[in-house]
């Protein structure tokens, strides 16, 4: 059984235990205590993520950090190919939008939310006007394709999904994206899907 050291209200950990869910996998959730600095302890930072990050999995003793690595490792090893595509191309594909759950939405709805959720002392107005320039993006390639990379759900739509979800929590508002929200109710049909806690901040009290 696949263990998962996660935080309920991280949409990094959820992005892998919706993974997990959509595999089938069996898994133990872990709690890791953000609040109370479990992450940081010195037995964590050795023995699971010396950056002190959540989420972390150990699957029969192969422990493995971060969360857009883990989504490619269940993918490849778990997968059968659906998730993550052999071809050269679409793998691109897939790569370029790890790359944008890493540093825009990192940086955009992710951030938004600390502020609200988190109470985290950043530029709420830059951080929601930084959101809504990516969503724009996602908006016009979900008018050309029914998932991020393609007509089929790969792991560039898991990596992005949590933050794109709950971005009302950090008060960015959905409503100027049909496509994106057409999208989020695509990816919560799929069978196996499980949410994230959702908060009662910002936008989402409405």
């Amino acid at each position: 059984m696949i263990k998962l050291y996660r935080y309920p209200l991280s949409g990094h950990s959820h992005r892998v235990e919706l993974m997990l869910s959509l595999l089938g996998l069996p898994v133990e959730l872990i709690l890791v205590d953000l609040k109370q600095g479990a992450h940081k302890t010195p037995e964590f930072l050795a023995n699971l993520n010396s950056f002190g990050q959540v989420p972390v999995i150990d699957d029969n003793g192969l422990v493995l950090a971060d969360s857009n690595a883990i989504l490619v490792y269940l993918a490849t090893r778990y997968g059968n190919g659906q998730w993550l595509p052999n071809d050269p191309q679409d793998q691109a594909h897939v790569q370029r939008w790890l790359s944008v759950a890493a540093g825009p939405l990192h940086a955009g709805p992710a951030a938004a939310r600390l502020v609200t959720v988190f109470g985290a002392a950043l530029d709420a107005d830059a951080l929601i006007s930084r959101s809504h320039a990516l969503l724009k993006v996602v908006e016009q390639q979900l008018a050309q394709s029914h998932f991020l990379a393609g007509e089929l759900p790969t792991i560039a739509d898991i990596a992005l999904y949590t933050y794109v979800a709950h971005a009302p929590e950090g008060n960015v508002s959905l409503a100027d994206y049909p496509h994106i929200r057409a999208w989020l109710e695509s990816i919560e049909a799929l069978p196996g899907f499980v949410g994230m806690q959702r908060t009662v901040v910002g936008l989402q009290q409405a």
